[in-house]
């Protein structure tokens, strides 16, 4: 018994744990610091990024997917130079989608598998499986976007932006403030944001309206560095269009990114809003960052040979001839019956053979 109570008890504890990490604060992700407002908690489970430069200006559409019992939140990212804030197309990542669609292939394969005859009792169709300011801080603008109250910021050091943002009601972590310093160093500026459900004593929950980032830029740069605060493991996926595939110099402490697109794309739809309506190369990445702490840099994303890559999805299918007959079938059929008629050759020519010493007997 003493035994069971043990396990039970690091089971229930386990669970805990987990639960926990479902709501524990998500103070960065991806691209930027994401603060809840006290004694409530947010999680970012997914972040995508559509971002297209030109050599000059780089255009970054964020769409958070977030969960936790924020009904407000604050958001912040680090921008080198003056930036436009204004809505972004909800569309534009399904458009993005549905040009960098896996390619569909079918294959054979020659040996039943499970859920073929004879391994499979049930005789259907025969379809198979699916498819797999305050002192210190000016404000540069401000205005209120949907469900956004954004405000461009600049900040000579973090300690003045932590107190710009709890003046106006938001928490600031202290680990966050040593984080802005590089940024500081530099003379970035910040793109701020309240965030608030459209409806009155809500939560902060799902897919939250994409915002669309503007500023100049002399090199393709994605701010990082902040996710280092977060608690859980992060995921980033980047759509970048632009004159050449692009990718990241360095995985900066995380996964190395996996491209999962790379190509020339006539734009469509929401996307010509974004890139325009000439052909422009797209790259698609994956990073995971299973230990935040380790990131040390911002993404900077360098031009390389434009060596076009779409991955494919095979559907594998029984090799069949004729009204769906099984080639292996008729292989091992006809085998079988090579065999039959070998033997049966075999076994006549056997009884027409003449007994051994059968001539002598008849002699004596």
């Amino acid at each position: 018994m003493r035994g069971t109570h043990r396990i039970l008890t690091t089971i229930v504890a386990l669970l805990a744990l987990q639960l926990g990490s479902l709501v524990a604060p998500a103070y960065a992700c991806g691209c930027g610091a994401m603060i809840p407002t006290k004694d409530q908690r947010i999680g970012v489970d997914r972040e995508e990024s559509a971002v297209h430069w030109d050599g000059r200006t780089e255009t970054v559409v964020m769409r958070f997917n977030v969960h936790g019992d924020a009904e407000h939140a604050a958001w912040i990212m680090p921008v080198p130079s003056r930036a436009g804030v204004t809505l972004g197309d909800p569309e534009l990542f399904d458009s993005l989608d549905r040009l960098t669609e896996p390619e569909q292939r079918e294959r054979t394969y020659f040996w039943p598998r499970a859920g073929d005859w004879p391994f499979d009792t049930d005789y259907g169709d025969g379809a198979g499986a699916p498819p797999p300011g305050a002192g210190g801080v000016g404000v540069v603008g401000r205005e209120r976007l949907g469900p956004f109250d954004v405000a461009r910021l600049t900040a000579t050091d973090p300690d003045a932006l932590g107190d710009w943002l709890r003046t106006n009601g938001f928490e600031l972590p202290e680990r966050l403030t040593g984080a802005l310093q590089p940024y500081v160093e530099r003379r970035w500026e910040y793109v701020a944001v309240r965030l608030a459900p459209a409806q009155k004593d809500a939560v902060l929950q799902g897919e939250l309206t994409p915002l669309r980032i503007s500023f100049a830029s002399p090199e393709l740069v994605y701010p990082m560095r902040l996710s280092r605060l977060a608690k859980t493991s992060q995921s980033l996926g980047l759509y970048i269009l632009a004159e050449h595939r692009m990718e990241p110099r360095s995985p900066i402490g995380g996964d190395a990114p996996e491209v999962t697109f790379a190509g020339r794309i006539e734009p469509e739809g929401p996307v010509v809003g974004l890139a325009g309506n000439q052909p422009v190369r797209l790259t698609v990445l994956e990073q995971e960052f299973p230990h935040p702490e380790r990131i040390d840099d911002d993404h900077h994303l360098r031009a390389v040979a434009d060596t076009p890559y779409r991955r494919v999805e095979y559907t594998d299918r029984l090799l069949t001839v004729g009204d769906g007959i099984p080639v292996w079938l008729l292989t091992a059929g006809g085998g079988l019956l090579l065999a039959a008629l070998a033997t049966l050759l075999v076994v006549r020519a056997t009884r027409r053979r003449p007994a051994a010493g059968a001539g002598v007997r008849s002699a004596a």
